[in-house]
């Protein structure tokens, strides 16, 4: 990969690999880290990487990043074990899109990881069974998991309207 190739990937991917850490950590700061890191471990192994595959090698390293990220705070931080989840449809949200994000953060970190990148970024299931190193199977199964609890959180369309 040349020099202009790696600056054509900062280009063309940058903003999508920011909003799916984002999405995934739901800290501006982090993300921003992430992103950098894993363009810089892109770097690092440019002779080692090919072009056409550099996409997916940025995705499935971001992710591993935020997920050694993840395990490293968990340790440093105690956890809060009272956090009980309240029906998003008893709440008065006007907003759409946050009853959405706010449900996505009640999922468990892997469920969230694998929606995000099937919904939001259009992975295919091979593509994230890639990504998160899970089989194709276990990719489905936690995107169907992910899905029943989004329903259960947010409820009918209706209790969310009003």
């Amino acid at each position: 990969m040349t020099t202009d190739q790696y600056n054509q990937l900062v280009d063309k991917h940058a903003d999508g690999l920011y909003r799916f850490v984002l999405k995934t950590c739901n800290n501006s700061d982090k993300a921003k880290d992430i992103v950098q890191d894993s363009f810089e471990r892109l770097w690092q192994n440019v002779s080692n990487i090919d072009a056409e595959k550099a996409k997916s090698y940025l995705f499935t390293t971001a992710y591993h990043i935020f997920v050694d990220t993840h395990r490293k705070d968990s340790k440093q931080e105690r956890l809060n074990t009272s956090r009980i989840a309240e029906p998003m449809h008893n709440s008065q949200y006007s907003d759409l899109q946050e009853v959405l994000h706010r449900a996505l953060n009640q999922l468990p970190e892997i469920q969230r990881s694998v929606v995000l990148l099937r919904d939001y970024e259009g992975y295919s299931y091979d593509e994230i069974s890639e990504i998160t190193g899970l089989s194709e199977s276990q990719v489905k199964v936690y995107i169907f998991r992910a899905r029943v609890a989004l329903k259960e959180i947010i409820g009918s369309p209706a209790a969310v309207l009003e």
